[in-house]
């Protein structure tokens, strides 16, 4: 005979199995809708690019390079300007068009995407401007300087170049996903072990410290594991070992201040800079291929200083960083001033921790024992 059971508890467990079907559905959509409005036509808006010209050419080209929106253009007086300007990373890249053929100069370290939007963008201007000029002859003699002078391949300098061992420039997606994930965990378990002792400013020292030390492994951690695939190598060491550790100290840190306020649900803060603030970061699509509010979410979230300032760091040591660290120690510095608070205000609920109460028990115990008449 089949066992029967209890009508109210299948009730529950089917509510409860329906429950997380439902919002594990509503989950997926929306990551999904998310990831796909972020990324699934990644369009450039204001790119910003260097023009190197003449008066009576400048207006012609800046007509070209700003009719659709796609490039912001700031004008230099020079290609050393120029190239100036991209390695401290003002500018994506730019043209110059003062000599005969025109010379563009691109900084693939800064991203694929816009290198190869301005390549794309060169070449197609420069096709353009042979077939005018072999329309204009219609059939008489080109003389073979002129000829040659068409038929040259254009002029393309890398002022930036990505590095053998980053051929694609996906290595900075990668490091920022496993800081982000590092520390959403170490958050949640700290945000588990923390509250099992007595509210106190030393406990409050006490996370925060232990913050500070996980952050310096975690940096200690990504450093070494660059080490084996030689990126970064050419880098200084002091400056990565500091911006990643000041990374994983804004994320945990955050992280840990949210999870103080509002209880366990604040560890939702570091999930979503791992599953939203990732793609956003910059790393695999550039801010300027975001829209809108995913490129001013990004820059300002953990992740997306996080990466600006290591890519400046690895490949434009010339750029400011100055904005992006501030951003980082803003989230690390009011995290960890929370989590200090929170941990000196005296405990509403008057609660005893798991921790004090396994000691109470113990010295209560340890007391009669002692008090029983032998």
């Amino acid at each position: 005979m089949a066992e029967q059971y209890p009508p109210e508890p299948v009730r529950k467990f089917r509510r409860f199995a329906l429950a997380v079907c439902v919002i594990g559905v509503l989950v997926q959509l929306g990551l999904t809708s998310y990831y796909l409005a972020m990324g699934h036509k990644a369009q450039p808006h204001q790119v910003p690019v260097g023009l190197v010209a003449p008066a009576e050419k400048r207006a012609q080209v800046l007509g070209l390079l700003t009719a659709d929106g796609r490039f912001r253009v700031t004008d230099y007086a020079t290609a050393d300007d120029l190239g100036t300007a991209i390695r401290e990373r003002d500018v994506y890249g730019g043209v110059d068009i003062t000599g005969s053929r025109p010379r563009l100069y691109i900084a693939s370290a800064a991203g694929p995407a816009a290198a190869n939007l301005l390549r794309t963008t060169y070449v197609s201007v420069m096709q353009q401007q042979t077939e005018a000029a072999l329309a204009q002859i219609k059939g008489a003699q080109m003389p073979v300087s002129r000829a040659r002078e068409l038929n040259t391949p254009p002029q393309i300098t890398d002022v930036v170049p990505l590095p053998t061992d980053d051929v694609n420039g996906v290595s900075l997606g990668f490091l920022t996903q496993a800081l982000a994930l590092g520390g959403t965990v170490a958050s949640m378990g700290l945000g588990r072990l923390i509250p099992r002792t007595r509210k106190s400013w030393r406990r409050g020292i006490a996370h925060v410290s232990i913050l500070a030390a996980y952050a310096a492994g975690s940096a200690a951690v990504v450093l070494w594991s660059m080490g084996w695939f030689g990126v970064g190598i050419t880098a200084d060491r002091g400056e990565m070992f500091g911006i990643f550790a000041l990374i994983s100290l804004a994320i945990t840190a955050s992280t840990a201040g949210a999870v103080a306020v509002f209880g366990p649900a604040g560890a939702l803060v570091g999930a979503l800079y791992f599953t939203l603030g990732t793609v956003i970061s910059g790393a695999s699509i550039l801010p300027e291929f975001l829209p809108a509010f995913g490129r001013y979410a990004g820059e300002n979230l953990p992740t997306g200083a996080g990466v600006q300032a290591v890519r400046d760091d690895l490949y434009f040591p010339d750029a400011a960083i100055d904005r992006h660290l501030l951003v980082l120690a803003l989230y690390a510095g009011i995290g960890a001033a929370v989590v200090l608070v929170t941990n000196m205000l005296p405990n509403r609920r008057d609660k005893t921790s798991e921790i004090d109460l396994e000691l109470v028990e113990r010295f209560e115990g340890s007391e009669r024992r002692e008090s029983v008449p032998l």
